[in-house]
């Protein structure tokens, strides 16, 4: 099959993107390719189709569970043989996933990069067959990225145990800097960039200055209809929001990592099929959702950076239809942002005295626990050992960065099951145990693939048709468990520590004062981004988003609030620049009156300079004294 009939029939699309088409022919040709394409913009087929094309297995590598789980899911629905290997999965597990990659025939092996270092997936991967390395979210293997993650500068060490095999690296964040680290470090053999302009023409980008934000929202909804995500950094805001819209008869719900996976899909699944509008969510919400019709994204505070705003106001309007994204904010949100940084970054000694902690909370000896998983309670964890839970957090992610550790929050793992008995054994473990015959039955009438992988089931359902409590179909389970007929892993909902390495003294733990000095430094050049972009009064919102990625010659969008506001004042842009370039060192320096303002402006025509003057009055950029003179801000 050739690339189009493999995205017809498995994918149902006429046609490509814009772009796909040809980073897909780039990597059928052999060649290492980096493709940059904005959310939304249909990444993952970059991979997918020519993983299907090509004989043997596709390696993608991908930093986030949720991520891997929910694509492995959807090639399944699609009769694609697909599995995933992450840190925390039980053995066996990972045994028969690499053994579907080698010896099977599993078309899609995700892997966290924490797993391309271990000796047992290195030997396995010599045996398999790559037809291509795909590399997700490749902004994570650059440290001047916003999401640095060192496990990932491992990934060009397995490229000569998989030769001549090429890869594609893929994100919708890199700044120029980005650009050239990712390519310099997973060791390109020559530079191959496919780089779409990350304009959205169909989505409007807002900013509002609001003390009443849950009005604001509710405004908003009730003028632009259709589907709505709301993003709130707290579980709390998410909660009062939603309730808040819910009074003003806008159907809303509310969704964050605390809730058990039950409830979560349950709410997921109704937003999705529209039943209901607009969901509250802090940002666990959205990895992975690729609902075309969203209409607007409010974000009610700030993020830590133009990388993470960017990617999540993008999932409006992947459908190409108009859409917007709103940002609101006050005056406190900018002082909360400063106070958020101070708290991501705390002293090196306190990072090693949290380790320290965390290795006793969770009893291992020191040379113990590596690749392990321990449900995590962070705030039992905080208050054994008397640490605030904003500095353990942010400890530990400090750890997480520096690859020693994974946190990960409360994702829903479903029990999952594999029938180790195959032919006359499982025929001679029948006979021998008439009590789980028929339970055993009942499985393997219910579910397929079950002596070659891992089956998700629902054991409430399961129970159901057994004809058993719930409670009996859990011990049936754990007993043939116990006899080796089957291998059972029960559901998981908490949240997940997981050591990528054994524990070691914190004496011992390297932290290098210069990486940590560059990643605060960098952290909080993107903070300053974060506010520049919210505060800016001279500039389009799109451009700047755009100018922020490198593309230095976007023009304006016409339709944000900063060009409405501009449009009203019928000045084309060179006009209003040259007025605002003259006027404000000199209001930032001394007070004027109007008139005597108007004569030191050159080359614009006065009426064109009262016209900028009452658009900057009219946005608090400048003010009238007592005096009736004007000053900058």
């Amino acid at each position: 099959m050739d690339i189009h009939q493999i995205l017809v029939k498995y994918w149902g699309y006429s046609a490509f993107r814009p772009m796909q088409e040809d980073i897909i022919k780039s990597v059928l040709s052999g060649s290492d390719t980096l493709a940059l394409l904005p959310t939304g913009g249909g990444k993952s087929i970059c991979y997918q189709v020519p993983g299907m094309a090509k004989d043997g297995v596709c390696l993608v590598i991908s930093p986030l569970i949720a991520l891997m789980k929910d694509q492995v899911e959807r090639l399944k629905k699609m009769g694609i043989r697909a599995f995933a290997i992450y840190s925390g999965m039980h053995y066996n597990e990972i045994e028969v996933a690499l053994n579907n990659a080698v010896y099977g025939d599993a078309k899609f092996l995700y892997v966290s990069p924490e797993r391309v270092a271990t000796p047992n997936f290195r030997e396995s991967l010599k045996l398999m067959n790559v037809n291509l390395l795909a590399v997700d979210e490749a902004h994570c293997i650059s440290q001047w990225g916003y999401d640095f993650r060192p496990p990932y500068i491992k990934i060009a060490d397995i490229r000569p145990l998989i030769p001549n095999t090429p890869i594609l690296a893929v994100t919708a964040s890199a700044t120029p800097a980005v650009v050239d680290d990712i390519q310099q470090k997973l060791n390109f053999d020559q530079a191959g960039v496919f780089r779409k302009s990350f304009e959205r023409k169909n989505l409007t980008y807002f900013v509002f200055e609001e003390e009443n934000k849950p009005g604001r929202i509710i405004k908003i909804l009730n003028k632009i209809q259709g589907s709505a995500i709301v993003y709130a950094n707290s579980r709390r805001k998410t909660y009062d929001i939603a309730r808040a819209l819910t009074k003003q008869n806008i159907p809303a719900d509310y969704y964050h990592a605390g809730l058990d996976g039950a409830k979560r899909e349950k709410k997921q699944k109704a937003w999705m099929d529209n039943s209901m509008r607009v969901m509250v969510a802090t940002n666990a919400f959205g990895l992975g959702i690729d609902k075309p019709d969203v209409r607007v994204v409010i974000h009610v505070d700030l993020n830590n950076s133009i990388e993470a705003y960017f990617q999540e106001a993008g999932r409006a309007g992947r459908d190409g239809k108009r859409a917007y994204a709103v940002q609101l904010f006050q005056q406190a949100d900018l002082l909360n942002l400063d106070q958020q940084f101070e708290n991501q970054y705390p002293p090196i000694d306190t990072i090693k005295l949290v380790y320290q902690a965390l290795g006793n909370f969770l009893k291992l000896a020191v040379g113990s626990g590596k690749n392990m998983g321990f449900d995590f309670d962070i705030a039992e964890f905080s208050r054994q050992y008397n640490f605030q839970p904003i500095i353990s957090y942010s400890a530990l992610k400090f750890l997480e960065k520096e690859g020693y550790l994974i946190l990960s929050d409360g994702i829903h793992f479903p029990a999952r099951i594999h029938v180790k008995l195959q032919n006359e054994n499982l025929y001679r473990f029948r006979v021998e145990n008439p009590d789980l015959d028929n339970f055993l039955k009942t499985i393997l009438r219910s579910y397929t693939g079950l002596f070659s992988q891992y089956v998700k089931i629902n054991e409430r359902e399961l129970a159901k048709r057994a004809g058993l409590t719930e409670e009996q179909t859990i011990s049936k389970l754990r007993k043939l468990n116990q006899f080796s007929a089957i291998t059972y892993i029960p559901p998981k909902e908490k949240p997940q520590i997981i050591l990528t390495e054994e524990r070691i003294d914190s004496k011992d733990i390297y932290i290098s004062k210069e990486n940590y000095t560059l990643r605060k430094k960098n952290a909080w050049e993107r903070i300053h981004a974060v506010k520049a972009y919210v505060t800016s009064a001279n500039r389009c919102r799109s451009q700047f988003l755009l100018g922020y990625f490198g593309d230095g010659n976007a023009k304006r969008c016409g339709q944000c609030d900063f060009c409405i506001e501009r449009n009203k004042i019928a000045l084309s842009e060179i006009e209003f620049n040259t007025v605002l370039k003259q006027i404000k060192p000199i209001l930032q320096s001394e007070k004027l009156m109007l008139d005597e303002l108007i004569k030191l402006v050159n080359d614009v025509h006065p009426d064109k300079v009262v016209r900028t003057i009452e658009w900057l009055l009219d946005n608090d950029k400048i003010k009238y004294d007592v005096d009736k003179k004007l000053h900058w801000g």
